[in-house]
């Protein structure tokens, strides 16, 4: 039988592994460096896996120390709770969302304001890219998530929400903006307006250009939705977006098939607190998508 795991070291973890300095994280708790160490090395013997590495001269969670990050998180809050409602008192704290901006600008807004309007909870919206997203809702730091994702994580319950395609924004009186659909040739002579290398929206366009053999050339580069339909609209080449994104007075949006779609995944912690909540968040957000495709 493995050693039963301390509530007192695994608090301690949840503070050193918040600042990643046991500096810091000790003079959170009151306690001196070396004590919190301690506490944080025995948990670490005790569950007999590594929760931490150093990376050049930063400390990083190793991916278990991830999970248990996330498992004291919500030992926290499901305390905070208990001892709210044997005193009758109501639960503090707010409902956390990580999700991208453009995930925010088109996909969640009614589903938000939605839940918004029930007052069941707080709501505190965290901004970040899709890695970040998930890291937030494995690590606890977020009750639910939503990101694109060529697959969901293995270790974090998910479902899709939304399947989008992409779309070419372009002037009305351009060449091209008269077609029902453009294939990848179409544009092989354009100036397109792109992420920047290394994103996923940025990679999955050169590799469809790659397999079809058509020639593309990046006229621009930038990051986000409205970045990148901005510069479209100034006249800087034609924007490859998401589907959902709005397009300008004066300007198009002609899908292209050729290009996958992108799927955004509703991710929840396994073992999320304040189930209520948070399941009304998730059904909220669900029906926003379904509503917004079914108008699509």
């Amino acid at each position: 039988m493995p050693p039963p795991i301390s509530a007192e070291h695994l608090d301690a973890f949840v503070t050193f592994a918040e600042h990643l300095n046991f500096t810091r994280a000790a003079r959170a708790r009151r306690m001196s460096q070396p004590a919190l160490h301690t506490q944080v090395k025995k948990l670490a013997e005790a569950l007999g896996v590594a929760l931490y590495t150093k990376r050049g001269s930063r400390l990083v969670l190793t991916p278990d120390g991830q999970r248990v990050l996330g498992f004291g998180r919500d030992a926290r809050e499901r305390t905070r709770a208990f001892v709210a409602e044997l005193s009758h008192r109501e639960v503090k704290g707010p409902l956390v969302l990580a999700a991208g901006e453009g995930a925010y600008l088109y996909l969640l807004g009614d589903g938000i304001r939605r839940f918004a309007d029930t007052g069941a909870a707080e709501l505190r919206l965290l901004v970040r890219d899709h890695e970040g997203t998930v890291e937030a809702v494995r690590t606890g730091e977020a009750h639910l998530g939503v990101a694109s994702l060529d697959a969901p994580p293995d270790d974090i319950p998910a479902r899709p929400i939304a399947e989008v395609g992409q779309i070419a924004v372009l002037p009305a009186s351009h060449r091209l903006a008269a077609k029902k659909h453009l294939r990848l040739r179409d544009l092989a002579n354009e100036r397109l307006v792109v992420p920047p290398p290394g994103r996923p929206h940025r990679t999955m366009i050169a590799q469809a250009f790659r397999a079809a053999g058509v020639p593309w050339r990046p006229g621009v580069e930038a990051s986000g939705w409205e970045l990148l339909v901005r510069f479209a609209e100034v006249g800087l080449g034609v924007a490859i977006v998401n589907a959902f994104c709005r397009v300008p007075s004066g300007m198009v949006g002609v899908p292209i098939p050729e290009l996958p779609s992108r799927v955004y995944y509703l991710l929840q912690r396994g073992e999320a607190s304040r189930e209520g909540a948070v399941s009304a968040l998730a059904t909220a957000l669900r029906e926003a998508a379904h509503a917004l495709r079914r108008r699509a």
